[in-house]
């Protein structure tokens, strides 16, 4: 290889490199965290389109680039659709999967998830968690994190200990998302639509102005408000 060939390959791989780091800055920074099923293999296929068209002289540089764009721009559309559709965002990336609840494993959810006792155990043990009777509620995450709450009794002491009424630890419940009620969620918690109608209204609060809501079972309820809302977060 002379002189001109290893010039065209730094100059080919410097132009891709700063394509790459451009579309990286555009896709947002989600995509440096835990990545869905979908996201990985656009990124391992960018990556060996980027690899092979800067070795590869032969190759067009344009076109190469024009394929990176078009697996750039699929990812990209569906992280605009996932924030305006709850639905699309759930069959794309999935939703979180129950694995124990009060202490018992959901047998049925972890074949469903390809998930056997033996990675569950050693998910808990990073998690220094060696008793399942110990744990309240485990769900497996969209991103394949593995969330776990203990039992209160389990958990480390916090000042409501000492000086407020010890309480059996609940899972708060996500029941306004995006600005779309999850009444399917709310009846599973046993309350009604006209419930959280009422005590949006009280305090002073309209549906649409609710970005994020959770509930618990024993009725603490929490918002979060769009950035919009000219009142003050709850």
């Amino acid at each position: 290889m002379d002189n001109p060939e290893y010039f065209q390959v730094g100059l080919r791989s410097i132009f891709i490199l700063l394509a790459l780091f451009t579309i990286t800055k555009l896709l947002g920074k989600k995509q440096l965290s835990k990545l869905s099923f979908f996201e990985y293999i656009t990124g391992i296929t960018i990556g060996s389109i980027a690899g092979t068209l800067s070795m590869d002289l032969e190759l067009k540089l344009i076109e190469g680039l024009m394929s990176i764009l078009l697996w750039f721009m699929v990812p990209f559309l569906f992280s605009l659709i996932s924030l305006k559709s709850i639905r699309f965002r759930h069959f794309v990336e999935g939703k979180p999967t129950v694995f124990i609840d009060n202490g018992k494993l959901n047998e049925k959810a972890m074949k469903k998830e390809k998930y056997s006792i033996d990675e569950l155990i050693e998910q808990l043990h990073k998690k220094s968690i060696f008793r399942i009777e110990d744990i309240e509620y485990a769900s497996l995450d969209s991103n394949g994190d593995l969330s776990v709450l203990l039992k209160k009794e389990k958990q480390p002491l916090t000042r409501e200990d000492f000086f407020g009424v010890e309480k059996k630890a609940t899972v708060p419940q996500t029941i306004i998302n995006d600005g779309v009620i999850m009444e399917s969620v709310l009846e599973t918690l046993g309350y009604s639509k006209e419930w959280l109608s009422e005590e949006i209204t009280k305090r002073g609060l309209k549906i649409k102005e609710i970005f994020l809501a959770q509930l618990d079972k024993d009725g603490n309820l929490t918002f979060d408000l769009y950035d919009w809302s000219p009142k003050q977060r709850l």
